[in-house]
């Protein structure tokens, strides 16, 4: 079950795109600052610990992917231990598209280009370039590590980026800071999104109220391809006043989302008022959710629910919506985070 939730706004309508290639794994130097994850025999060359008061994160160089969150002893996300890439992306970083690109074909300037169908089921190509890859160790601290990994020109794709993610601790969770770079000679098109999986410590994930400030949603086809929209007023896709995870709609795209404070902010909570928050800045105007029985958990499969931001929808690259154009040497910073409220 998918629910993609976004907000309205097309930038660009340039290229179109479709499968995405997968950069090979790069590695880097140790890192500078931060302890080291001592769970398996490999995970110490690939992840990052940080602490800061009761906040200890879990970051793997593996898609740059946060794989565990706890404030006070709470675990905000799905923690998974695998050493190499993510299992369902979890935490996993998503550029230069989120989601899918509908049989991985867009076309750039009247020339249909072809990216490598990474979702073979369907015929797409999925959730970027770098979602194998194993991102450079950059600068950090006991509570804060940078990592980066360029995005190399390759079939589908003929642009050069540079792309970095530092996440930083707070009391009461993570902000993530995001920077692409065109590093090549021509306008290069990118969209961005993270995959974490939410969850309330113990909380059954059916049994969080889930809240997303969206006006509007779209039509998805048996394909996962979004088409068009509707005013979700009176159906059962009105998520702004709370609705049960479990007696949510199980595949929505949602758009319109409504910015308070600066931010845009989809929630869940527990009944017993603990409240996971992720906040996103307005540039990632979408959301994607997703709903699954089958997350890797360490007694076997488990629910867990995906709350993504994205910059762009479903398909980006093929119809244009809300896609970046970054000019030759033009950089994107974007900001993010998740906090835990509601205690004590």
């Amino acid at each position: 079950m998918r629910l993609l939730v976004g907000v309205g706004g097309v930038a660009g309508r340039l290229p179109a795109a479709g499968p995405a290639t997968v950069t090979p794994p790069a590695c880097g130097p140790p890192a500078r600052g931060g302890a080291v994850d001592t769970t398996s025999r490999t995970a110490q060359h690939a992840t990052h610990v940080l602490e800061l008061g009761t906040t200890r994160a879990v970051v793997s160089e593996y898609a740059a992917a946060l794989r565990s969150l706890t404030v006070g002893g709470t675990e905000l996300i799905e923690p998974h231990v695998t050493d190499g890439p993510p299992p369902l992306a979890a935490g996993a970083v998503l550029v230069p598209w989120p989601n899918r690109v509908d049989g991985g074909r867009w076309p750039l300037n009247g020339v249909e280009q072809q990216l490598e169908v990474t979702e073979p089921a369907s015929g797409h190509a999925v959730h970027g370039l770098l979602l194998r890859t194993r991102y450079g160790r950059g600068s950090g601290t006991a509570a804060s590590v940078t990592l980066a990994a360029p995005v190399a020109p390759q079939p589908g794709y003929p642009f050069t980026l540079e792309t970095s993610v530092e996440y930083e601790l707070t009391p009461d969770g993570v902000v993530v800071r995001h920077r692409v770079r065109n590093a090549g000679a021509d306008p290069a098109p990118v969209a961005l999104g993270i995959h974490p999986y939410l969850r309330i410590g113990d909380v059954p994930v059916r049994d969080l109220t889930l809240t997303v400030p969206a006006g509007r949603a779209f039509r998805i086809d048996d394909r996962s391809i979004p088409t068009g929209t509707f005013d979700v007023t009176g159906t059962d896709h009105d998520l702004r006043g709370g609705v049960r995870v479990g007696d949510g709609p199980g595949h929505a795209c949602l758009t319109d989302l409504a910015v308070s404070g600066g931010v845009v902010t989809t929630s869940l909570r527990a009944p017993d008022g603990r409240t996971v928050e992720l906040w996103q800045e307005p540039a990632f105007a979408y959301v994607q959710l997703w709903v699954t029985d089958y997350f890797p958990g360490p007694d076997g499969p488990a629910d867990a629910i995906a709350v993504e931001p994205m910059t762009a929808p479903p398909n980006a690259l093929r119809t244009g919506e809300a896609l970046r154009w970054l000019l030759p040497d033009e950089s994107w910073t974007l900001t993010w985070g998740l906090r835990l409220t509601g205690i004590g």
